[in-house]
């Protein structure tokens, strides 16, 4: 179904007070929650601060922005902008993982126990924007996170419209509208191949289903919704997983076929440098239920395995 697009919505606060939260985590744990919500440094998408948090995304009312001034502090003052403004605030609370509880695991590996001790009451937020995460989720599968954060910049920059954004900023995504019109050889300047351009069409083309019919909080849980993401034609378990994590808060969302996380899981529990997925999954089967929330636990608490040689060095196919 087309997306129909005000072009009028640049300076409409849903209240131009805001409204003020309580926080129900540390503050500085809510850093760590919303920090997965930017693609990279130059994510022109998504501004974070310790002063203020700020995103334009596509909400099942239409384009918005999100601001919250303090977003680490203890009664950040919340404001939306645009027709998905005030979805964006009544989500504030469930992007910050006030939903979410922390849980003590019986742990059998000593890292892990550590890892919890630091971090159990991390909360794992959710977007409920899972258009927004597929995008440069889907960028990434076949590239660096790195790589992948300069396409996404690029994409936005070419394709992505004016937000409605007080300080003119912030822009949108591109609309399922606008990629659904973009031939592929404008993909293959950006260096994204044919493979992942069809991919991020598909993905367009489910807009609907995604911005307004992926979730019923009374019958389907966050694993159920990140499972439902593999309809969608090109998008597989690591990818699902990745968007899963951010928009749904699934605690399970474990990044099988990542390049780095089994390395880390063997690290960390194992001493070994290098793993492989059938070992990790393996390795964590006794947190089935939690497995992403062990891995993030691990990440944060320092565990990276160590490098091994000179990376590869990558051509874009923009050059070609």
């Amino acid at each position: 179904m087309p997306v129909h697009v005000a072009r009028d919505w640049a300076h409409t606060p849903v209240d131009s007070r805001g409204t003020r939260f309580t926080c129900v985590h540390h503050p500085e744990l809510v850093a760590h929650c919303l920090a997965q919500c930017r693609t990279g440094r130059n994510d022109r998408t998504t501004e974070i601060s310790r002063e203020s948090f700020r995103r334009a995304t596509w909400t099942p009312d239409g384009p918005g922005v999100l601001e919250v001034c303090g977003p680490v502090s203890s009664l950040p003052v919340v404001r939306g902008h645009g027709p998905g403004g005030p979805w964006l605030v009544q989500s504030w609370g469930r992007l910050r993982g006030d939903h979410d509880r922390s849980v003590a695991l019986v742990s059998r590996h000593q890292a892990v126990e550590r890892a919890m001790r630091n971090w159990s009451a991390l909360p794992l937020g959710a977007s409920g924007t899972p258009y927004h995460e597929l995008l440069p989720a889907v960028l990434a599968q076949r590239i660096t996170a790195k790589e992948a954060a300069v396409q996404w910049h690029r994409m936005v920059d070419r394709w992505g419209e004016r937000a409605p954004d007080p300080e003119g900023r912030l822009k949108l995504p591109p609309s399922p509208e606008r990629l659904a019109e973009v031939p592929y050889h404008e993909f293959h300047t950006l260096g994204i191949e044919k493979r992942r351009a069809d991919t991020i069409r598909e993905v367009a083309r489910n807009f609907r289903w995604l911005a307004h019919d992926w979730f019923d909080g009374e019958r389907q849980t966050p694993e159920d919704a990140t499972a439902s993401l593999r309809r969608i034609r090109g998008v597989g378990v690591w990818t699902a997983a990745v968007v899963g994590g951010i928009a749904f808060g699934d605690p399970d969302a474990l990044l099988v076929g990542d390049f780095h996380v089994k390395n880390t899981v063997a690290w960390a529990l194992h001493g070994r440098p290098r793993g492989t997925d059938e070992e990790m999954l393996e390795s964590l089967a006794s947190y089935a239920g939690q497995r992403h929330r062990v891995v993030r636990w691990l990440q944060l608490d320092g565990w990276r395995a160590p490098r091994r040689g000179p990376r590869r060095r990558i051509v874009s196919i923009g050059r070609l």
